[in-house]
């Protein structure tokens, strides 16, 4: 009996292509595939509010994985499930800490109708990384930004990421406090497009792309997890997947770690290498 299988993978070089967007040949092998029973689905650090547009018109048939594994996206009910948040002590922690630091974080925080994410800004001025990281996601729907508003006190319950942008010492600095007082996932790294940008993300304890796919091939009954992936941040599902496959643009790490290595993100390799397992 052939095994039941589901397809997960990456979005932002992987299954996207050089412009950021699913190409017309992936999106129709992958919506071909799913209308034939096929569980094809993606894992990526987005929020729904740029994941909902960039799947529409493609048929899938398992929920997204979106923020690095804070929540799973139902597409057919357009709503969050299986969310996590970060800890109540934790969130006013969080926000200390980055405060005494002179880090100022956005703060997700998933609306009433669980469906929409509220972030929220407290500084009174936005630094430069941070004025274009909003201009460039001001208008999306799904997604309400509250500049110079401290996060609400709902937030000590329903906030699902910290995310703050500036310059290297005081972002490393808050980041190691943090882990020093708190079990929560904790990620620092510099921005892939200015060095001299530091990123700082704080997630619930436990949240991994690598626990979330997880949890997804359970509750699809899957017997076989296939992941897709080229960046850091894909090693945690590489090493829980019964095939890790890193597409030819993938970092010397990820292709190191993978089972298979295939063409590159901008030859719709994912699909085509999904098709042609999916088949076989």
């Amino acid at each position: 009996m052939k095994q039941k299988t589901i397809y997960i993978s990456d979005l932002d070089g992987t299954l996207l292509g050089t412009d950021s967007r699913i190409s017309q040949r992936s999106a129709s092998i992958i919506d071909e595939l799913s209308v034939r029973g096929a569980l094809v689905t993606v894992a990526t650090a987005r929020t729904p509010a740029t994941v909902v547009p960039l799947l529409a018109g493609i048929s899938t048939n398992a929920p997204a994985i979106v923020m690095t594994g804070c929540a799973r996206w139902e597409r057919a009910d357009a709503c969050f499930s299986h969310a996590h948040f970060v800890p109540s002590a934790d969130v006013a922690g969080a926000l200390d800490i980055c405060r005494r630091c002179g880090v100022h974080p956005f703060v997700y925080v998933m609306a009433d109708d669980g469906a929409t994410l509220d972030v929220y800004h407290g500084a009174p001025v936005l630094n430069k990384a941070e004025e274009s990281f909003w201009l460039e996601r001001c208008n999306l729907s799904l997604k309400r930004f509250h500049l110079g508003t401290p996060a609400p006190p709902r937030a000590l319950h329903r906030s699902m990421l910290f995310y703050g942008m500036g310059p290297e010492e005081p972002v490393r600095r808050a980041a190691e406090a943090f882990r020093q007082h708190s079990e929560c996932s904790v990620c620092c790294y510099p921005d892939i497009f200015n060095p001299h940008v530091y990123n700082l993300e704080i997630f619930p304890p436990g949240v991994s792309k690598a626990t979330a796919v997880q949890s997804l091939k359970e509750s699809c009954g899957a017997d076989r997890l296939v992941v897709f992936g080229d960046s850091l941040n894909d090693l945690p599902m590489f090493e829980v997947a019964d095939m890790a496959v890193a597409v030819g643009n993938a970092l010397p790490e990820v292709k190191e770690a993978a089972h298979v290595v295939i063409e590159p993100n901008y030859t719709d390799a994912v699909a085509r290498f999904i098709e042609k397992d999916f088949e076989s």
